[in-house]
This record gives C-alpha cells, sequence and structure tokens, in this order.
C-alpha cells in the first residue's frame, strides 16, 4: 500500500524534497535545481514510498534510540535486560526502533514540516524495550536550495534516558557525471574506530589506516563500512563533501557537534555513498561500561537534545 506522501517545494528555486511520515519520517527524495538543472541528491530503492521496501536502505532513515549494531538482541542497562524488537543484522540489534514506524506530523506548509514520535503514545510495547519513555521531534525545511534538518529528544519519564542518535543519508553518485568512480569523498576525520564482526572494540586508530578519506579520495578507491572519529569542526560544524569532477557540481553535508562520529559506507550496489552522523560508536553504553569515551549519552527527566543537518549542492 502507498503511503501519504508530504512533498516539500522551494518557491525560489523550485528544489522539491519527499517525505514519508507513515515509514520512519523518512526524507527518501531531495531534488535541488541548481542553474535551471535538476539534480536527485537522494538515493532511494525503487517502489521506497509504498512502505515495503528495507527501511534502512534508502533516503534517510533516522535511527533513535541506538544508531548501528548493539550486540546480541538485547540492551543491558543498569542491571536490567530489554529485548530488541527491531530490524537484526548477523545476530545483532541494528539501528533503533523509528526508522520504520509511522509518525505524527504536527506542523505543515509548503516548505516545511515537523513530526513526532513518543513511545508512549505512539507505540506503548516499546516502554518493554527500553529504559525509559522517549519523545523525538522532527523537522525538514527546505529554502533557498538547502534542506535544513533538526531533532530534539526529550525525556518525558520519571528515571534517566540513555540514547544514542544517528542519521543514515544515501548520497547519489555520481553527480550529473558520467562517472561515479572518478567522484571525491571528503570527510575530515583525523581517526576510526577499530571494528571485530562490525562491533567496536574500544580501540581509535589513524584514518590514514583506511585511505585518503580526510583530505579526499575518489569513490572508485572506497570500500568502507567504517565509524570515523576525530572529526575537524569549524565553530562547531563539520562538513563533508562528495565533488563530481565531470559536472563540477559538489554536494555538501554539514551536521553539529552534537554528532560526533560519522560512519560511510558504499551500498554493495555502488550507485550511493552514506556519510552518516552519529552522536556516538555503536553500542555505545556497553564500551562506556568498560571505560571507553564512547559518546553514550543520558538525559536526566524532563532534559532535552537538540542537533541539526544541513544538505546543499554547488
Amino acid at each position: 500500500m502507498k503511503q501519504p506522501i508530504v512533498t516539500l517545494t522551494d518557491a525560489l528555486t523550485g528544489s522539491t524534497a519527499r517525505i514519508l511520515p507513515g515509514f520512519g519520517f523518512n526524507c527518501y527524495s531531495l531534488e535541488l535545481i541548481v542553474e535551471g538543472q535538476p539534480h536527485e541528491l537522494l538515493w532511494a530503492e525503487e517502489g521506497f514510498a509504498s512502505g515495503q521496501r528495507r527501511a534502512s536502505g534508502s533516503g534517510i532513515p533516522i535511527l533513535f534510540p541506538f544508531p548501528g549494531r548493539i550486540q546480541g538482541t538485547s540492551f543491558h542497562y543498569e542491571g536490567n535486560s530489554y529485548p530488541l524488537h527491531c530490524q537484526q543484522h548477523a545476530g545483532n540489534a541494528i539501528h533503533g526502533f523509528l526508522l520504520d514506524r509511522p509518525w505524527r506530523v504536527t506542523e505543515q506548509s509548503e516548505r516545511h514540516v515537523v513530526a513526532e514520535f513518543q513511545a508512549s503514545l505512539d507505540d506503548a510495547a516499546l516502554l518493554e524495550q527500553w529504559p525509559a519513555d522517549f519523545k523525538v521531534t522532527a523537522s525538514y525545511t527546505l529554502h533557498n536550495g538547502r534542506l535544513m534538518f533538526s531533532i530534539l529528544v526529550e525525556n518525558p519519564d520519571t528515571g534517566p534516558l540513555p540514547f544514542g542518535l544517528g542519521l543514515h543519508p544515501y548520497f547519489r553518485v555520481p553527480l550529473g557525471g558520467a562517472s561515479a568512480d572518478d567522484c571525491v569523498v571528503t570527510a575530515p576525520a583525523d581517526g576510526y574506530w577499530e571494528l571485530a564482526d562490525m562491533i567496536a572494540t574500544g580501540e581509535i586508530k589513524p584514518s590514514s589506516q583506511r585511505g585518503k578519506i580526510a583530505g579526499g579520495m575518489p569513490f572508485a578507491e572506497m570500500q568502507f563500512d567504517d565509524v570515523f572519529t576525530k572529526l575537524q569542526y569549524t565553530d562547531g560544524e563539520f562538513t563533508a563533501s562528495i565533488h563530481d569532477p565531470d559536472s563540477g557540481r559538489t554536494m555538501k553535508l554539514l551536521f553539529d557537534d552534537p554528532f560526533r562520529e560519522c560512519v560511510i559506507y558504499n551500498p554493495p550496489h555502488r550507485e550511493a555513498v552514506c556519510l552518516e552522523p552519529y552522536t556516538c560508536v555503536p553500542d555505545a553504553y556497553r564500551l562506556q561500561q568498560q571505560g571507553v569515551d564512547s559518546g553514550h549519552r543520558e538525559l536526566a527527566a524532563g532534559m532535552t537534545f537538540a542537533a541539526k543537518m544541513e544538505i546543499w549542492l554547488e
């Protein structure tokens, strides 16, 4: 069954964004108009708007209350075990609860939409799978050729809310040119987390051991499913890019420093590259218990957390 689609339109440029509130509030299409030419920046599987495709495989999945994998299929927190009935991969829970659930639209205009999800209101069964209730409010705004995304996490419960947050954008390559392989991907990061069976060991190594991604790396040389860290921020903001030398176009991704890691992933189809802002390394609570600064976060009752991301084309 086809999902309801919210379409945002930027009257200044004619650019559009398409979002599925009923399927994780996923923005699965971003067509930006530059110098009169349309450019689709996001990759989505054919038929994704039906809501019947893999939720984590297209557009911009929102990953909460944990991004990436948690070892096993339960979350162990302060002596309690919570079974995680969500997506699984290789025997591990992955990517949280929200990426395939319906969100409630609370505000909408021609170029702006806001939606929210609260566990106790929208799926009370989640209260058995996580230590605290949570409310997440997200917005997309399309203006002057930019897609701006903001997100607010609130703890409406009486106890602490442990969480991590991630975004999983799939960016198309090439950007109007003839070859994806010639595109250059840049993500200024000085380190990456060592992984064993896709689970972080807690050790950080120099990013140079995984190639020249910090200074720019041809897509042809990239084969990543890695968590990069020690990101290089300017005034609290990090910028990654994809440059297509054939078309001369450059996609820019900006996010603020509440996101402290950047996952880079090449889907097997090689038609896209994922540049993913995360607030923490996957399975952050387990590492934090081992004395590792993993980015694990806890919100006290009544407290909030905010982050943002922007995408544009030059």
